[in-house]
């Protein structure tokens, strides 16, 4: 199975993000990946008020993510944001193409390093899985890393891999925490995880997280197999749901739980 983890970094158009997700499909594509991983905001970037642009998965933005993916004959998995009933907005993570068209709202909301993300958007509740040639993913968003109970409950679902979308916040500290953070959620959920950020834009000013780079894929023993570093870039990776399985097998981590 060929993925490809695409790390771009999104501007505040959302027209001018979609033009970038359309060379990115299609250049993976013809490099022979069946899913095509971007970061979470692919649609527009934290710098903006979100509730303005927000979209329901029928929405303009997202059926032209998923005739890309048609086109390519591929699925595309994008963070988005999506209306939420209460005025906010749930920050989506996209899955489309292939007979696919779904959304994982992020259920772990980033209120935390002077950023407080529940202020405008609102909490997913539902854990999210889709299959793609006899592989289950599970899909998950940013912070969500920092919880091992999402991807024990994506590995409880059949899940072999797990796509993650990101916009790292800078910081001290913070590179060092997510490749930590990656590599403990595909040990302890005996997975693989497949994390695409957001590249780092350089100075900027405020706390809004608008990435760091550093996409990383790691495998279901926790270790390293392929990184970027903070610029734009690709990570075409291929990846063997069967060594999830035979992991397992030697350490039965999922097996072995008692809480």
């Amino acid at each position: 199975m060929r993925v490809a983890l695409c790390q771009i970094s999104s501007t505040p158009d959302p027209a001018a993000n979609l033009d970038q997700v359309r060379t990115q499909v299609a250049a993976a594509a013809a490099r022979g990946a069946r899913v095509v991983l971007f970061p979470e905001a692919t649609m527009v970037n934290f710098a903006v008020p979100l509730a303005p642009v927000a979209e329901p998965l029928d929405g303009p933005w997202a059926t032209a993510v998923r005739q890309i993916a048609d086109e390519a004959g591929v699925v595309v998995v994008a963070g988005m944001f999506t209306p939420s009933p209460d005025g906010r907005v749930f920050n989506t993570l996209l899955a489309t193409g292939q007979g696919h068209h779904l959304g994982y709202d992020k259920i772990h909301l980033f209120d935390a390093f002077g950023f407080q993300e529940s202020r405008t958007v609102a909490p997913g509740t539902d854990v999210v899985t889709f299959d793609l040639d006899g592989t289950t993913f599970g899909l998950a968003t940013c912070y969500d890393i920092r919880f091992p109970e999402l991807f024990r409950a994506l590995a409880d679902k059949g899940a072999t891999a797990t796509l993650l979308g990101a916009s790292w916040g800078a910081g001290p500290g913070k590179r060092e925490q997510w490749e930590l953070l990656v590599r403990a959620r595909a040990l302890d959920s005996t997975s693989w995880l497949l994390a695409a950020g957001q590249a780092d834009p350089g100075q900027v000013e405020g706390t809004a997280p608008l990435g760091i780079g550093y996409s990383t894929v790691a495998n279901p023993r926790g270790e390293i197999t392929d990184q970027l570093t903070g610029d734009t870039g690709v990570i075409l990776v291929d990846i063997d749901p069967a060594e999830a399985t035979t992991t397992r097998a030697a350490i039965p981590v999922l097996a072995n739980r008692r809480l």
